[in-house]
């Protein structure tokens, strides 16, 4: 793998891992001063992290400039084994299927978001 497209993979995965923490801190605040219920929660956090893994696919996407499906598959990927390595060192738990379906979504988001990266860069370029 190029340099290039490690520090694609690298923007990619700060980019993510930044937006999630970000709005970890803004659904806390509405936990806690609003009436936000939990259960809605879930969904909700579902949306966020789509939204945050597709962004992040496309930053990635946008700095790696060639295979974006690739490069936003790996960052996708990176986010899920970071996630389930926290998961299972910090609580001694592994993915439950419905989390390893939401992970497959995010992996998802983030190969199209790559994709549309390196589109976006293929057409400012022409």
């Amino acid at each position: 793998m190029k340099k290039q497209q490690l520090t694609a993979l690298l923007y990619g995965w700060i980019v993510v891992l930044g937006l999630i923490f970000a709005s970890s801190i803004v659904l806390a605040l509405l936990l806690r001063f609003t009436s936000f219920s939990e259960p809605m929660l879930s969904w909700v956090t579902l949306v966020i992290g789509l939204i945050c893994l597709f962004i992040g696919g496309i930053v990635a996407g946008v700095k790696g400039k060639a295979k974006g499906w690739i490069i936003g598959g790996i960052t996708g990927f990176g986010f899920t084994l970071f996630t389930f390595l926290v998961q299972y060192l910090g609580y001694q738990q592994i993915f439950s299927f419905e989390q390893a379906l939401h992970h497959v979504g995010y992996i998802a988001a983030a190969l199209f978001g790559g994709v549309i990266g390196v589109n976006v860069v293929a057409n400012d370029e022409a």
